[in-house]
């Protein structure tokens, strides 16, 4: 009550109520009209295909609120669901607690983290595993098979037409002669030789609050996975590109750990070096996981990377 008191004598002195109200006045505007946080949506260069330093315009990183101004909106919707959301939507192809994003980093428009940004004019392309030319509904049923140690999707079905959609949209129309120039997947020096023990250690450090002391993943409370396995019998199998040391390591590189990243896109590493990527990549990536039955058809030309697991 003594406070209410000598609060009240205060504000009858002109200067200082006259000071508290401007000052409570000008709070409130600033409540009611705060400041807009524009944030201008990523650009990339857009280039030539035969020759990425010839600059021939800009890529804008599209909000999903647009997706509403397409035709086939709710199509491009339900592809954008199912790589969210594909083991809820689709368990009986996907074999591993595993979704389509849970490779490609936020919903495949991060540099780096293996972004479907020029998936739909990349493809039809050689692949070295296979030493064949394989297509884009052919690339997306190989991550089914190996990633998610799953089965085909129908190439004619809706769902790979809607994943198709999506990545259609997230290309932006531009022409097949382009490219946006952007880097896929990180490098990193495949010199180096793994310390298994020392990635063990790095493992708890900074993958094991998300991952799982077992490999084992997280899941909400739902039950849907959240944080993939990284090894065991819910994880991607042998066939995986994530099954290879090195290739794990540049993925690891530059997106992980996740909860660290302050600045910049979400998603974005940074925080490992290449001797770190390389000793944490090599002790999950060995680690026991289902097998692949068809490895026995992979690199034909016989040119197998040394990280190759078989």
């Amino acid at each position: 009550m003594n406070n209410l008191t000598n609060l009240t004598h205060t504000l009858k002195k002109p200067a200082l109520a006259l000071g508290i109200a401007a000052l409570l006045t000008s709070g409130l505007t600033a409540c009611s009209n705060p400041e807009p946080a524009e944030r201008a949506a990523p650009e990339f260069v857009v280039t030539t295909a035969d020759d990425a330093n010839e600059d021939i315009g800009k890529y804008v990183l599209p909000q999903d609120t647009q997706i509403l101004d397409e035709p086939n909106a709710d199509e491009i919707f339900y592809g954008k669901r199912l790589l969210n959301e594909t083991k809820r939507l689709l368990p009986e192809h996907v074999g591993a607690e595993m979704n389509c994003n849970s490779c490609h980093i936020s919903q495949g428009k991060i540099p780096l983290g293996d972004p479907y940004i020029n998936s739909f004019n990349t493809y039809p392309r050689v692949m070295p595993r296979s030493g064949t030319e394989v297509d884009l509904e052919a690339r997306i049923n190989g991550c089914f098979q190996r990633s998610m140690n799953g089965v085909p999707l129908d190439r004619e079905g809706p769902e790979m037409k809607a994943m198709m959609a999506y990545m259609e949209w997230l290309s932006q129309k531009i022409p097949e002669s382009q490219r946006v120039d952007i880097q896929n997947a990180g490098d990193v020096d495949k010199t180096l030789v793994a310390d298994t023990a020392r990635g063990e250690q790095i493992y708890y450090a900074q993958c094991a609050s998300c991952h799982g002391d077992n490999g084992e993943g997280k899941r909400d409370n739902l039950g849907d996975i959240v944080f993939p396995p990284l090894w065991g019998d819910e994880s991607f199998n042998i066939g995986a590109g994530m099954a290879r040391t090195y290739k794990a390591a540049a993925f690891v590189k530059y997106n992980m750990p996740m909860s660290v990243q302050t600045k910049g896109l979400w998603g974005h590493g940074g925080v490992l070096s290449d001797q770190d990527a390389v000793d944490v990549a090599e002790f999950f990536a060995h680690k026991p996981r289902p097998d692949f039955a068809g490895k026995v058809n992979d690199w034909p030309s016989g040119k197998k990377p040394k990280d190759a697991r078989y």
